[in-house]
């Protein structure tokens, strides 16, 4: 067996004998240089140029480039001497052969006689082991400290071939063809990030779009839009006011889509939903073994929303233990898991809303007053339905095409059933109003048609021989029903913190729920 010549890469010299070698041998690496220079094309392409250059200058039989691919296999990228059947079996596993060795290794090898060397492995099959007598250079194409593949090349035995002279040429050839699979590596790494820079650019102006046609036309819904477009391309934190349903998580959401965050995540925290025993844990995480039931770690609201937006809605209902903890969190931009020591930083824009008196709370005591500061820098007040009348028809009609049975099913409003909607004063806002036009579409069928006032609930608009909520009675149940429902739409469906936000006992909150027939089931995961 021929013992396999394994040797360190030889150092370039410029110290030549053979002046017209040498000239023959430069102008091969420019035209190699040159041919490598576009780094906009395939490597493929210009690796089959180099051989051919290099069959031309050289006087080489053979000759081929290897790459390895993500899996760790040795690949046949390019190859001069071999048809396409030989080509396509040169793969090999790191350490498999010559060229796997010299891979794995990311050290030249030589083989003087491969006809008497076990280890070449001659897959390609392009090579009469019987009939010649060729000597095999293998030399490792390195980058960065890590050898990824490698370049081979043989001739015919000849006493004039130099060995050292051979490796020499493919080691400045290997450092060639590295430096083009750097640059083509970081020109792919830059057009993707253009391509993603783009996607985000293209959402961005996607939602402005949506920003500019949200319904409503009302000079007090279009001053909050136009405070919202203000506020958006900001880093600035948010608080969102207004009463249930009148869109507070749905503006957040416009904030973040129209904010230069908006490629990043935008994480919602239903802050009344949240038991107080998890608070911490939902908003900070946990570490694995923190507390019964802590199985593994977990990453908390704050953590999944850096680099991006964490919207904290409800925030009102937060215990005063909480809001310290979330006032450090806005001051210091840091905090720890829960069970853990380390101190994590984040950056998140902070969005929050609510429907409750912050300033009342906080002269009450009820609400930190630092905090109230920290989150209201921009404040945002969404104006409820009844101040925005003119917008409700067109609302109407927007849910109306939203919730239609079939592609045919159009339904349109009424002369009477618009009446009716602009009379009523909405106490659900919004959500009221979408839920409404929803149940009048399911009455009218999937052949659409006319909404009429018989397809409105009777207390809304008493059609003929149809009783309204006339009395006080009626009226107050009617509230009654709406404030529930809401209530636990906002919770969540968790009957007693829906019956802590409205003052009532969880008795008195069943009893009612029994008697308007509400089950919290139907709000359970709705927020």
């Amino acid at each position: 067996m021929t013992v396999l010549s394994e040797r360190k890469l030889p150092q370039i010299s410029l110290a030549e004998s053979d002046v017209l070698e040498r000239a023959s041998e430069l102008r091969l690496l420019f035209e190699v240089s040159q041919a490598l220079n576009d780094a906009s094309t395939d490597l493929s392409d210009h690796l089959d140029q180099t051989l051919d250059l290099m069959a031309r200058y050289t006087g080489m039989m053979r000759g081929a480039f290897y790459l390895a691919n993500q899996d760790g296999d040795v690949v046949l990228e390019a190859a001069y001497g071999l048809n396409q059947a030989d080509k396509k079996r040169g793969r090999y596993k790191s350490g498999e052969g010559v060229i796997g060795r010299v891979v794995a290794t990311g050290r030249a090898m030589v083989v003087p006689n491969v006809s008497q060397e076990p280890l070449f492995l001659n897959r390609a099959g392009a090579r009469d082991l019987k009939k010649e007598v060729i000597a095999f250079i293998c030399v490792p194409i390195i980058l960065d400290g890590k050898t990824i593949g490698a370049i081979s090349a043989d001739r015919l035995f000849a006493d004039t071939v130099r060995t050292e002279e051979d490796m020499r040429l493919l080691t400045v050839l290997s450092t060639l063809i590295a430096r083009a699979v750097a640059v083509r590596r970081d020109f792919a790494a830059r057009h993707e990030a253009m391509l993603a820079e783009n996607r985000r650019l293209q959402a961005i102006l996607n939602q402005k779009f949506k920003l500019g046609q949200l319904v409503g036309h009302s000079n007090t819904f279009r001053n909050s839009l136009e405070e919202v477009a203000q506020v958006a391309a900001t880093n600035v934190t948010v608080l969102i006011r207004g009463e249930s349903g009148t869109g507070k998580e749905m503006i957040a959401s416009l904030i973040h889509a129209n904010s230069q965050r908006a490629g990043q995540a935008f994480i919602k925290v239903n802050c009344a939903a949240l038991p107080e025993g998890l608070v911490e844990s939902e908003l900070f995480g946990h570490e694995k073994g923190a507390f019964t039931g802590a199985v593994a770690g977990r990453k908390g609201r704050f953590e999944m929303a850096h680099g991006g937006t964490l919207f904290l809605d409800e925030v009102g209902d937060m215990s005063l233990a909480t809001q310290a903890k979330l006032l450090r969190v806005i001051q210091e931009k840091e905090f720890e898991r829960v069970g853990g020591g380390e101190t994590l930083k984040v950056d998140a824009r902070i969005l929050a809303a609510t429907n409750r008196d912050l300033e009342k709370m906080a002269e009450e005591g009820l609400f930190r007053k630092d905090l109230y500061y920290r989150l209201s820098v921009f404040p945002v007040s969404l104006p409820p339905l009844r101040h925005r009348r003119e917008d409700i028809l067109e609302l109407a009609e927007t849910f109306a095409q939203k919730f239609k049975l079939s592609p045919q099913g159009a339904a349109r409003l009424s002369g009477e059933a618009a009446k009716a909607l602009l009379a009523y004063d909405w106490p659900g806002n919004i959500r009221e109003l979408e839920n409404v036009i929803e149940r009048a579409v399911i009455l009218l069928g999937p052949l659409g048609g006319e909404i009429e006032a018989r397809h409105l609930p009777a207390w809304l608009n008493p059609s003929p021989g149809a009783r309204g909520p006339d009395t006080l009675q009626e009226a107050v149940a009617h509230l009654e029903k709406m404030m529930i429902s809401e209530a636990l739409a906002d919770t969540g469906g968790r009957v007693t913190q829906a019956a802590e936000k409205l003052g009532l006992s969880e008795r008195k909150m069943s009893l009612r729920m029994t008697r308007y027939k509400i089950d919290f089931h139907d709000f359970r995961g709705k927020k």
